[in-house]
């Protein structure tokens, strides 16, 4: 799977995770903020994953994250990390 497919999906559940009106406003916040840099264009898709994983680890210690949305949130994290360096 290429780099651009997984920043596709990725986005695809960040906008679930967004639209869901059980998650607290200050995650979806957040995904929105992860959003917008996985859809930036002047970025490498190495440097988008590492700044969005960074930002999905501070959201998933969240107390009041639902348990499915920390669930969504790490398999996103798990997407982003198999996008190579190089």
């Amino acid at each position: 799977m290429t780099a651009e497919n997984v920043l596709k999906q990725c986005v695809e559940v960040l906008e679930r995770i967004m639209s869901d009106d059980a998650v607290p406003r200050n995650i979806r916040r957040s995904a929105e903020n992860v959003k917008s840099i996985l859809m930036s264009e002047n970025t490498s898709e190495a440097i988008k994953a590492a700044s969005a994983i960074s930002i999905l680890d501070e959201i998933s210690n969240d107390p009041n994250i639902p348990l499915h949305t920390r669930t969504l949130i790490w398999n996103v994290a798990s997407q982003l990390e198999t996008i190579p360096v190089a």
